[in-house]
């Protein structure tokens, strides 16, 4: 069985199942495209997603933004795949039987699984068609000791569009059997092995379903399977690409960087002789990936100072997602707990965080989602289910049966002190899930931003043919007084105009006098203490 998953990597704009042609821009998103196909043209993939995703946001139903998201984003993705060690290693190893045994495993979930009917003839034709772009920029060719050849390439690209326009794929076993032919023509043609050729097919398809799917190479899916369970192997510290580099915004407490020195704001320059700022901000992380044990050379800026060089020990590292336990107004009883993301311990995590603010005094509570990207839907369920004591937390709704599920609350255990939950525009999935049901429920206040407006379910799926596996949409999910999420998000019943989360550079927690959200959080707070019978 899959796990369920609501990812913290994932975009509230989802393309059509079906792959169905893009519809024209809007007007107003001209500007947005313009700047956007600069950077591609450019070759500044991972900016151009970036910047696309932006514009998503501000014009979520625009469709071609949409398709040059998509394009960019497999056009890093490519890049990413090639440099990861797990997933060469796979390719390298493949016969050409077994390649094919993945490739039908991979469409067969997809049938099972995904949450809407595909159109196999338009996927299929856009995956070539991704394809060729990927053979265009001659990273596979390199590898293989072969020279790009654009007229070769060209020839391939027009002969891959009359293979799919005479015999299109009405199937999966139809689409399994036309992308192994295309594999094949592409091998004679370019001396490429079929075998790599077959597995970007395989990739490109999972990621073309919408922007929450994808093909995962096996360290991606070592590392997911490590954020649901709380705890990697790494140097302990949250990531942001930024300004062509990497900034740390979260070192965790006992973790190797902290040990190092290593504090919210430096910025990392370069992991050994690899300067950060010529790498996407995936690959560059990537770097500070290795054996537990092993050592590893970054050098690091901190604001205001000299970049240093610092060694840093990969070890095993237990991520907690309740952080910032405390009495923030110990006088009027205000506690406060900010759940970083939902993951497998969340829920002990939270009782524990309550047990200790229950013998402090605590009189009210705030918890801050503010950036909490999301994890599992059924620790979000399991947490709302400590402060609602009857009806629907949540429920989805997917094209397979197994995926209709309605999760509801129980009384006993239910804590009955005041609420206020903190969202922002970051605060996705699974942190609306548990926002939503506070709200439709009246059971809290809400005080914020809107949230990122998320509304589906994804599973994670390991192959049997290899190590890797797929993330697929397998059902969309839905607030109690039954409102979707995508595109809408929560509204806050007290709505700020920003509701930043201030990046201390201490271990210090920010103070209600540096976070005015968490100010207004706590004046909230105090109004229901002070209403409460």
């Amino acid at each position: 069985m899959p796990l369920p998953l609501v990812p913290d990597d994932s975009k509230p704009i989802p393309l059509p199942g079906n792959v169905a042609a893009f519809p024209a821009p809007t007007q107003d998103a001209g500007d947005y495209l313009r700047r956007g196909q600069e950077l591609e043209r450019e070759g500044r993939w991972a900016d151009a997603v970036v910047f696309y995703e932006e514009a998503l946001r501000r014009f979520p139903t625009d469709g071609t933004l949409l398709h040059r998201y998509q394009h960019s984003r497999l056009r890093v993705d490519v890049t990413r795949r090639w440099r990861d060690a797990s997933f060469v290693g796979v390719v390298d190893s493949l016969t050409m039987p077994q390649a094919v045994d993945a490739l039908n495993e991979a469409l067969l979930k997809v049938q099972v699984h995904y949450v809407e009917p595909v159109g196999w003839t338009p996927l299929v034709q856009l995956s070539l068609r991704e394809l060729t772009y990927t053979l265009s920029d001659g990273q596979l060719w390199a590898r293989y000791g072969r020279k790009f050849s654009p007229e070769t390439w060209q020839a391939l690209a027009a002969q891959w569009d009359q293979l799919v326009s005479v015999r299109p794929p009405a199937d999966r076993y139809q689409a399994a059997m036309l992308l192994t032919e295309a594999a094949r023509l592409a091998e004679a043609r370019t001396g490429l092995p079929a075998t790599a050729l077959i597995m970007e097919c395989l990739c490109t398809v999972s990621n073309l379903l919408d922007i929450y799917s994808c093909y995962l190479t096996p360290q991606q899916l070592r590392e997911i399977l490590s954020q649901i369970e709380g705890n990697f192997v790494g140097l302990g510290v949250e990531l942001k690409g930024e300004d062509g580099g990497l900034t740390i915004v979260r070192v965790i407490q006992g973790s190797p960087a902290e040990a190092a020195g290593l504090r919210p704001g430096d910025r990392i320059l370069s992991v050994g002789d690899q300067p950060t700022a010529s790498l996407p901000p995936e690959a560059a992380a990537d770097l500070l990936q290795g054996p537990e044990g092993s050592l590893v050379r970054v050098t690091v800026a901190s604001p205001g100072q000299a970049p240093r060089e610092v060694w840093v020990r990969r070890a095993h590292v237990d991520v907690p997602s309740v952080e910032g336990v405390r009495l923030v107004d110990p006088a009027a009883g205000v506690a406060y707990l900010r759940i970083m993301a939902f993951q497998k311990t969340t829920p002990k995590e939270v009782d524990s965080a309550l047990w200790s603010l229950y013998y402090q005094g605590m009189r009210s509570l705030i918890i801050d989602l503010r950036g909490n990207p999301g994890g599992l839907l059924g620790s979000a369920v399991e947490v709302a289910d400590r402060f609602l004591d009857r009806g629907v937390i949540v429920y989805t709704r997917g094209r397979n049966v197994i995926e209709d599920c309605t999760y509801i609350a129980h009384e006993e255990g239910t804590w009955r002190v005041p609420l206020v939950v903190m969202i922002d525009g970051q605060s996705a999935s699974a942190a609306e899930i548990f926002a939503a049901a506070i709200r439709d429920h009246r059971r809290g206040s809400l005080v914020g931003t809107p949230s990122y407006g998320k509304g589906s379910v994804q599973g994670i799926f390991p192959l049997g043919s290899h190590p890797g596996g797929l993330r697929l949409t397998t059902s969309r999910f839905y607030s109690p007084a039954g409102r979707p999420f995508t595109l809408e998000g929560v509204v806050p019943d007290v709505l700020l105009r920003q509701a930043a989360r201030p990046v201390s550079t201490s271990a210090q927690q920010p103070t209600p006098q540096e976070d005015y959200a968490l100010s207004v959080a706590i004046q909230t707070a105090r109004e229901l203490i002070a209403k409460r019978p």
